[in-house]
């Protein structure tokens, strides 16, 4: 979508295609990476990302996620907090815990668990450092909002 608004005619190259689940009962790594394999059989051409949801809290050192959307309220950024799957008739569900808008608006902000004033703020710094979204797509706009509402 930000490649169409930047009036880009070749998509941007895709960093990595994250795929996110949660299971409390198979926290090993390595269930993860089995899954990327099976993932990379299937399209060996896509840069799969895959993470068990249940254990990712303790990478940023949060209280442990409920769900897989949960998880997804507590990823660093807005525009990352979202997710699709399928439900059993195949039609497509959208979870947007912060809603879409700062993805349609071309905002960088980060989620609640990040604003600046939190113990986590730094993450979401050194992710939009990292990412260098605004080199790729200079239209964004960073909105880092504090946490008291300055």
């Amino acid at each position: 979508m930000w490649d169409d608004v930047h009036g880009y005619l070749t998509p941007t190259a895709t960093e990595d295609v994250d795929v996110i689940y949660f299971d409390r009962s198979q926290i090993d790594e390595a269930i993860e990476k089995e899954h990327e394999a099976q993932l990379h059989g299937l399209s060996p051409n896509v840069p799969w990302s895959v993470k068990n949801q249940a254990r990712m809290h303790l990478v940023n050192q949060l209280p442990p996620y409920e769900s897989a959307i949960d998880a997804l309220a507590h990823f660093p950024e807005t525009v990352t907090a979202i997710g699709v799957s399928l439900d059993a008739n195949g039609r497509f569900i959208v979870a947007a815990p912060h809603g879409v808008d700062d993805i349609i608006e071309l905002r960088l902000r980060p989620t609640p668990a990040f604003t600046d004033g939190s113990p986590h703020h730094h993450i979401y710094r050194a992710r939009i450092q990292k990412k260098s979204w605004q080199a790729t797509w200079p239209r964004l706009q960073e909105v880092d909002v504090s946490r008291h509402g300055h």
